[in-house]
């Protein structure tokens, strides 16, 4: 009896050391397949991330169209193109390379690449590398967000069009010339195909101290299946920049 003992002990911890093994593993496996994100839900989404979209400048509706201001923010973009008549502002901060930020990234010259994965769809801009995240998870816009350039977004499925709310955008940004957003402004954009390689954004912002009705522009894109997102470094030998009052100057230090 007294060797019977170790024995069993011997047993037990051969059974601890192999046996036990698999149970354990067993369990994290189950744990990470419950954890682990359900990709077959993208496939009820539609084909956008096939290729890359070129902003359709043939099909830019409301850009040209006046905003409707509040009498406080007329007043402010008076004064802003009255400094432009006497040479400054002539160039936005772009020119320094600061990021545009939300919605200007939206209707730049160069293409944007869209990304799914459960609960986000991101948006690759080819301008300034910058890259938009929305979350689609269901979770509401936050209250109080640090400013960003391109804000915080949240959007939902109705179909197969993509509705998206912005905030938190950062007010050194513009939402138009001599216009910067504040805490309040919300943009909302809705994403549909209206033809195979045809995509539609609309537009709309609204701010009680800046606009006395939203402002609406729809911007088209057009798919380029065969294009790829190329690198763009605006620091590397930029030449077009501008002074703090937005005049052209030449930058020649290397």
């Amino acid at each position: 009896m007294q060797r019977s003992i170790p024995a069993f002990a011997a047993a037990l911890a051969v059974w601890l050391a192999v046996g036990a093994g698999p149970v354990t593993s067993a369990f994290a496996q189950d744990d990470a397949a419950k954890s682990r994100p359900d990709y077959s839900s993208l496939n009820d989404l539609p084909d956008w991330t096939i290729g890359v979209w070129q902003p359709d400048w043939s099909r830019l509706f409301g850009a040209g169209t006046k905003p409707q201001f509040t009498p406080e923010m007329a007043k402010a973009v008076e004064a802003f193109n009255a400094r432009k008549q006497h040479g400054e502002n002539l160039q936005s901060a772009a020119a320094n390379c600061r990021p545009t930020g939300m919605p200007g990234i939206m209707r730049q010259p160069y293409p944007i690449e869209f990304l799914f994965s459960p609960g986000r769809v991101t948006i690759l801009h080819e301008t300034f590398s910058q890259v938009r995240r929305i979350y689609t998870d269901g979770r509401a816009l936050p209250d109080d967000p640090d400013p960003a350039f391109n804000g915080w977004s949240v959007g939902r499925w109705e179909g197969d069009v993509l509705v998206v709310d912005t905030n938190g955008l950062n007010p050194i940004t513009s939402l138009m010339e001599g216009v910067h957003p504040t805490e309040n402004t919300r943009i909302r954009e809705r994403f549909f195909l209206t033809a195979p390689d045809e995509m539609t954004v609309e537009t709309i912002i609204t701010d009680p101290a800046i606009f006395a009705e939203p402002f609406r522009v729809t911007q088209a894109y057009q798919r380029k299946r065969d294009w790829q997102i190329r690198e763009y470094v605006c620091e590397e030998n930029n030449r077009d920049a501008a002074d703090e009052q937005g005049r052209p100057t030449m930058n020649i230090e290397k």
